[in-house]
């Protein structure tokens, strides 16, 4: 039998859960557009070299150059892609755990401050061996 508990704690676990998640799916579409930059900066790059050299180059030079060019653009949408499933699949955990938390506010946060503790302690004891 559930009950519907209005709280703060609760409240403040679904808010934190939430900007967690957001904080991470920022994080992540950021991260891709860096790389995106990067790695257009530097096909781009390539290719002006390329075509400086075209001209003092062998034919057999420029398909291997033109087939590597090929692969970089493929790999780089095979990141792409792979980023954005990773982003779905981030967005897809953040719901969940925010429905879990709206679900099973007082397990929610006994398990927030078990984690908090182990985390506490971890800290406590690294701290406690740096020191030695």
């Amino acid at each position: 039998m559930k009950t519907t508990v209005s709280s703060t704690p609760t409240h403040d676990s679904l808010a934190s859960a939430r900007h967690f998640s957001d904080q991470m799916l920022s994080s992540a579409a950021g991260a891709l557009d860096n790389t995106r930059n990067m790695a257009n900066d530097t096909l781009s790059r390539a290719e002006d070299q390329v075509r400086s050299l075209r001209g003092s180059i062998d034919p057999v030079v420029d398909r291997l150059a033109t087939q590597a060019q090929k692969l970089a653009r493929q790999s780089l949408d095979i990141a792409s892609e792979a980023s954005e499933r990773a982003q779905r699949s981030m967005h897809r955990y953040a719901d969940a755990t925010t429905r879990y938390v709206a679900n099973e506010p007082v397990k929610s946060v006994l398990i927030a401050a078990a984690v908090g503790a182990a985390v506490a302690l971890l800290v406590a004891t690294a701290r406690q061996r740096h020191n030695r």
